[in-house]
């Protein structure tokens, strides 16, 4: 057990020191084995560090090293300091959250380490004297079980090459240190003489080839030499007793072997030549490496194969379409998006998506045939990849089919589950072409496939890189727009129907293009929301307006009430009702004189924190809006699971109300909904006075061209100041008229 406080020492520090001399590892140059482990490590868990780390009295070694460019670090506050007081796979989700590592320069630092995992490194006398560790900058809480196990067995397989080193620099020595060794290796030491006879044959080598010592002496080393390979292996022994080179002798190779019963299975041979005598002398050094190949076998598995599916992963992918363009081979690509699969997720639990993916990983598989390869990019992301076929026509007819394969029903648990998906599709033909741009190409056309509606199949055409052309112009240019305050806020008013009178505005955000004037909204709103701009645009948006509230309250406006829309991403940040609370009280407004707007796609992108953070709105006294009402499909269970306060009927019902009884009928049933749920209810789109009276008869409140277009802050004000004016005007005329009566 190590000792109390912080000195976290072993208590056999001075032992596990000795067993760490052995290996006379500390401060050696970079080799190619360890390097080899920590580039699958990175690979295999998707980190940006990967170290294999040896203890030392004060300080820890990085033998191997990859994302990081330190050799050595002090041993106090160290992860692995810890990692090896067990012999277990040590774990830390989240090292701000752990006593023992938050101040740690690791963690406060660089390279900012927030999660550790680590798994010992054991000698066979059971001295930890390091770990094989991997890092990450985002915390993870998630490490699983199957993921601990593939992390030892990357720990063993950093042990067998260290004893496989300490074994070659052995066998480089005298036949006294060859014997001394011997005696008490757990590895077989086996030694022949000139004629291929076997005259040293230690305890190991018993155990290991099931023959004993006094079977084997004097048998040809052919004894453990699987037939197949007896030819060889006589001549080679042969060429290196007639003193001509050999790649066998003072190189470490793994080879098939025997044992007494005749099964076959992989060693890893050590073979060392010598005179004793004026005789030939040859040295094996031989280790049972069976769970070792398994364990490669099964990292280069899960290098290669997607963890869940068991389909190919995406390095593999893009191996292969490299393999072709090199290749100067034709090719064809889809890329196969889901519809409708956070859905699952969200209602039925990740089991229930992982289940879903499984099934939609055959179904493709079998569908696309064996010359494809179908892998699994991540999420619900999947492709299948074509090798000389560049036929659009028979992408477009797969693609179809892969749909209508994805599409079939999914039973789990006695449960229907029904996903869709859209296809886009690239071929390039043998003339030459570059592996990511295929990849581009047909992302371009997935991005139309969803755009245009469900279950779609789209071709890629080069009109499409122009698009995307556009999108990226457009999102560099909002960031300088940003920085360049071109930015501002429009209001459009909200008033009561019966009387006309203003009660609040919309706040919406415009792009004023010192060139180009206003931006559309539809051209650059979806960009931003998705852009690294969202939150800082979406804080200003709520700051202006509710500043721009607080003026029009001082006016003599008392209550009235902006609303603000809001941005999937504010929900992210996990602060938004602290946010809030912050900028209503800087600003000195009570809760009720903002009204957030959420729409059900903001509802369905976010993860489930969002239900809290409304609930910790509403307690602020903010109001609930929900936008666009009417034109989702998961709208009933919204209004029953979330705090909302009040229903936006969508515009696309407003505007033809006068003249669609089917409009008239929706408007009638989101009133009468709306009642039901004691929530209060806007018109969005009035244009028309017709509209503005027949909607009165079910809403309170509504806001459209008829009452005002969205306009400048300086405008609203003016806006305000006449309707204030007119006000005082007609209390005046009604006062002198009670005077002269």
């Amino acid at each position: 057990m190590p000792s109390s406080g912080s000195d976290v020492t072993p208590d056999d520090e001075g032992a596990r020191l000795a067993a760490l001399d052995g290996y006379a590892i500390l401060d050696t140059a970079p080799e190619r084995e360890f390097d080899d482990i920590v580039r699958m490590a990175r690979r295999i868990f998707a980190v940006p560090i990967a170290l294999v780390s040896f203890v030392a009295a004060d300080r820890q070694f990085f033998k191997a090293r990859i994302g990081l460019d330190l050799c050595q670090t002090d041993r106090a506050g160290s992860f692995c300091t810890h990692a090896i007081l067990g012999h277990e796979v040590m774990v830390v989700p989240d090292a701000r959250a752990d006593a023992r590592f938050a101040a740690s320069p690791l963690v406060t630092g660089r390279p900012h380490v927030r999660f550790y995992a680590g798994a010992p490194l054991v000698t066979p006398d059971g001295f930890v004297v390091g770990s094989v560790c991997i890092k990450d900058e985002v915390p993870r809480t998630d490490f699983s079980d199957d993921q601990r196990r593939t992390l030892e067995d990357l720990g063993r397989l950093v042990m067998e090459r260290l004893e496989a080193r300490r074994l070659r620099l052995a066998g480089r020595d005298s036949r006294k240190q060859f014997e001394s060794i011997a005696a008490v290796s757990p590895d077989a030491i086996i030694c022949a003489d000139g004629a291929n006879r076997i005259v040293f044959w230690n305890k190991a080598a018993e155990t290991i080839f099931g023959y004993a010592a006094a079977e084997a002496l004097g048998q040809p080393l052919t004894l453990i030499v699987p037939s197949a390979f007896r030819a060889k292996h006589e001549a080679g022994l042969a060429r290196a007793a007639a003193g001509h080179p050999t790649t066998l002798v003072g190189a470490v190779v793994t080879v098939p072997a025997c044992r007494r019963g005749g099964e076959e299975f992989p060693i890893e041979l050590s073979l060392s030549h010598w005179t004793e005598g004026g005789e030939h002398r040859f040295g094996a050094i031989v280790r049972d490496v069976t769970e070792r190949v398994r364990a490669e076998e099964r990292l280069k598995r899960e290098a290669e194969l997607d963890h869940l599916t068991g389909i190919a992963n995406r390095k593999v992918l893009s191996d292969r379409m490299e393999e072709a363009g090199r290749d100067g081979a034709a090719a064809t690509l889809l890329l196969i998006d889901l519809d409708g699969f956070k859905d699952v997720n969200d209602s039925l639990g990740h089991a229930a998506g992982d289940a879903v993916l499984t099934t939609v990983a055959a179904r493709l598989s079998a569908e696309a045939g064996r010359d494809a390869l179908v892998s699994r990019l991540g999420g619900d992301e999947f492709a299948v990849f074509l090798k000389g076929a560049a036929d659009p026509v028979a992408g477009a007819d797969l693609g179809r089919r892969l749909i209508a394969a994805v599409e079939r029903p999914i039973e789990i648990d006695e449960r229907c589950i029904y996903v869709g998906a859209s296809v886009g599709i690239a071929v390039a033909d043998a003339a030459g072409w570059e592996s990511g741009a295929l990849l581009g190409d047909t992302d371009l056309a997935l991005y139309r496939a969803k755009a245009e509606g469900r279950s779609r199949v789209a071709l890629f055409t080069p009109d499409l890189r122009a698009v995307a052309r556009t999108r990226t112009s457009v999102s560099s240019g909002m960031r300088e727009a940003w920085e360049r305050g071109e930015f501002e806020m429009y209001y459009q008013p909200q008033v009561l129907l019966d009387t006309g009178a203003i009660t609040g505005a919309e706040a919406l955000i415009r792009w004023n293009h010192p060139d180009r004037g206003l931006v559309s909204p539809a051209a650059f709103l979806p960009v931003l929301e998705a852009s690294l701009l969202a939150v800082p645009v979406s804080e200003w948006i709520l700051r202006t307006a509710c500043q721009q509230a607080a003026q029009w309250r001082r006016l003599g406006f008392a209550r009235f009430r902006v609303g603000v829309n809001l941005f999937a991403a504010q929900f992210r940040t996990g602060d938004l009702p602290r946010v809030v609370g912050e900028i209503l009280t800087d600003h000195g407004l009570p809760g009720d004189a903002l009204e957030l707007e959420i729409t059900e796609n903001i509802i369905l992108r976010s993860d489930a924190r969002i239900n809290a953070d409304l609930r910790e709105l509403r307690a602020l006294g903010v109001g609930i809006a929900f936008d666009d009402y009417g034109t989702g499909y998961a709208s009933l269970t919204m209004l029953k699971d979330y705090p909302v306060t009040r229903l936006k009927i969508d515009r696309s019902f407003v505007s033809g109300v006068e003249r669609s009884r089917k409009d008239q009928t929706i408007v009638e049933a989101i009133a009468n909904l709306a009642r039901g749920f004691s929530l209060d209810v806007i018109a969005e789109g009035i244009e028309t006075r017709e509209q503005a009276e027949l909607m009165r008869r079910h809403c309170a409140e509504g806001q459209g061209y008829f009452f005002g277009r969205p306009m400048t802050a300086r405008n609203f004000g003016e806006l305000l100041k006449a309707v204030r004016h007119r006000a005082d005007d007609g209390a005046c005329r009604a006062h002198e008229r009670k005077a002269a009566s």
